[in-house]
């Protein structure tokens, strides 16, 4: 996964549909349908489909002879001493979402509920959930119409899966009540409203679906996904800042020598090494010093200083995390994660707790971990660059025109990044060991918080997003500042290494700002207001738009 990281990139709506039941489902598969609209196909194989009708018949059966089942002839959690009769096991299951529709806070992103749907049609697709083939079909109908259900950001602990946030996606499916919000292609309006436009009547559910739909981890682990696609993004684009800023400083590629990477070959290190041997060759900034010769002029150091020159060190480990947690995160999209499970080959049927988070949960966490010492480094290298006494003859706070008397270059800048920093370091931490354990009735007397790591890592890349804004302005400025020293006129692409130069050209042509012989990126201060750029350099990333794509050109 990870051995393409550089070329990654959004993929167009003109790509192909995604098909579900005949494959595993895959992240990038998942962000098409998610963020850009790609169609869902469900798949012919006629034996996928009779499994989910022996199901659902196995259900049927039990329910008519008594079996005891939990949640179908049973009560729920704490609750699951008390029997059900026959004639109230559906009304059970709807009782199931109405009780459960009691979220709070801001409703959860468009794309994150799109991505939480086709999770639980992949889920259902496996024949293990007794639930009927009409509701896989309504899931596949709203996503292809652009139909999405509200659904909250805060009320599920992770324990039996997502039960409030899945609640509020089967509500508005089956039109249980004129309650149950929509967008419908932006147009917010009742899930009644939406089924009358689709044609489509509401139902109600039968034994085993209530329970089926909402014990699962699709929500949290749907979110999981997009901000592990996300965070492969800002790994590419952190590599592609380090270039810049490696140039900009004037450094050395010796440190990222194949033998000293042998001797110590965790594979993090040794991809980031041979990353940052390609993202650097060729480059008219910085020396290539691969055969052994060195730069040493008897006054400055001999060798770069830790943050560059102990990059794969430092990198290695958040490539190893990322490629992990993807991996998880990607056995968890393919799982079956409702209780009870029913095996339709032995006749029988299994209670568990597949619904637990906790892989998302503890994966999530991490994530954040990770984003947060990923930004750790690249403000170690803008200090570096800001700082004449460590820059390498670069201009203090790089200012561009040093005979503008108030200038002040990138001050405010890093003052910015410096603030983002420490909140990404402080998401850093853990939620999937906290409280509380004593959830209803102490049923779920241990949970994953799940749903909660997962919403707080999306808020974490939105914040890391931001921060790689600030690091991609510094390299920019930086490689147009060293071009100066080298060559006498600020204009960079004939100096950079070939893998860098479209993204300092993405970036320009983001915030508007054209290549000169005479003016660096950021010339005097009174010539543009720098929270535009931002602004215009994180709308690109999260568009994945030339930025992004400039690194698969890399």
């Amino acid at each position: 996964m990870l051995d393409n990281l550089i070329v990654q990139k959004f993929v167009s709506l003109t790509q192909n549909d995604v098909i579900l039941g005949d494959r595993l489902l895959t992240i990038p598969q998942l962000v098409r349908v998610a963020r850009a609209g790609v169609r869902v196909k469900l798949t012919d194989n006629n034996h996928i489909i009779k499994r989910i009708k022996a199901a659902g018949d196995y259900i049927n059966q039990a329910v008519e002879s008594g079996k005891p089942i939990y949640g179908v002839t049973t009560k729920f959690g704490g609750m699951a001493n008390k029997a059900i009769s026959p004639e109230d096991a559906a009304e059970l299951q709807n009782n199931l979402v109405r009780y459960h529709k009691a979220g709070a806070g801001k409703k959860l992103p468009v794309p994150e509920v799109r991505a939480a749907m086709l999770l639980r049609m992949n889920s259902h697709l496996q024949g293990a959930s007794g639930i009927r083939w009409k509701m896989i079909e309504r899931m596949k109908t709203f996503l292809n119409k652009g139909v999405t259900p509200h659904v909250p950001e805060l009320g599920s602990i992770g324990a039996s899966g997502d039960l409030t946030p899945l609640a509020y996606i089967t509500g508005a499916i089956i039109g249980l009540d004129k309650d149950f919000l929509v967008d419908f292609q932006g147009v917010e309006m009742s899930s009644l409203k939406a089924l009358e436009r689709l044609g489509m009547p509401p139902i109600d559910l039968l034994p085993k679906e209530g329970l089926a739909m909402m014990n699962g981890t699709s929500v949290m682990t749907g979110i999981a996904a997009l901000c592990t696609h996300d965070a492969q993004t800002l790994l590419a684009l952190a590599m592609g800042s380090h270039a810049l800023m490696i140039q900009g400083l004037g450094g050395t590629n010796q440190s990222f020598h194949p033998f000293i990477h042998r001797m110590k070959p965790h594979f993090g290190q040794v991809w980031t090494a041979q990353q940052m041997v390609n993202l650097l060759a060729g480059s008219r900034l910085s020396f290539d010093e691969l055969n052994g010769t060195n730069h040493f002029d008897g006054e400055s150091l001999i060798q770069d200083r830790y943050s560059l020159r102990c990059l794969p060190q430092y990198i290695g480990p958040i490539v190893d995390g990322i490629k992990e947690i993807c991996q998880q995160v990607e056995v968890e999209m393919n799982s079956v994660t409702d209780n009870p499970l029913i095996d339709i080959n032995r006749q029988e049927c299994y209670h568990g707790g597949n619904f637990l988070g906790q892989y998302i949960g503890v994966g999530m966490d991490r994530l954040r971990y990770l984003l947060g010492l990923l930004a750790k480094h690249l403000d170690v290298q803008i200090a570096l660059l800001a700082a004449p006494e460590f820059n390498n003859g670069l201009s203090a706070s790089l200012v561009g025109n040093t005979d503008g008397k108030v200038n002040m270059g990138l001050k405010a800048l890093q003052i910015t990044g410096n603030s983002i920093m420490p909140m990404l370091t402080f998401y850093g931490n853990s939620i999937a060991d906290r409280f509380p354990t004593h959830a209803e009735q102490f049923n779920q007397n241990i949970n994953s918080q799940g749903f909660a790591s997962a919403n707080l890592t999306r808020n974490s890349i939105e914040l890391a997003q931001q921060y790689m804004a600030v690091a991609l302005m510094f390299g920019v400025q930086a490689v147009d500042l060293r071009t100066f020293q080298v060559a006498g006129h600020y204009d960079s692409r004939d100096y950079l290494s070939p893998a860098t130069k479209p993204l300092y050209e993405a970036v320009r042509k983001v915030v508007g700002k054209s290549v000169s012989n005479n003016e660096p990126y950021i010339w005097n201060d009174r010539d543009q207001f720098l929270d535009a750029h931002l602004t215009a350099i994180v709308a690109d990333i999260q568009a994945g738009g030339v930025i992004v794509d400039a690194m698969g050109r890399g």
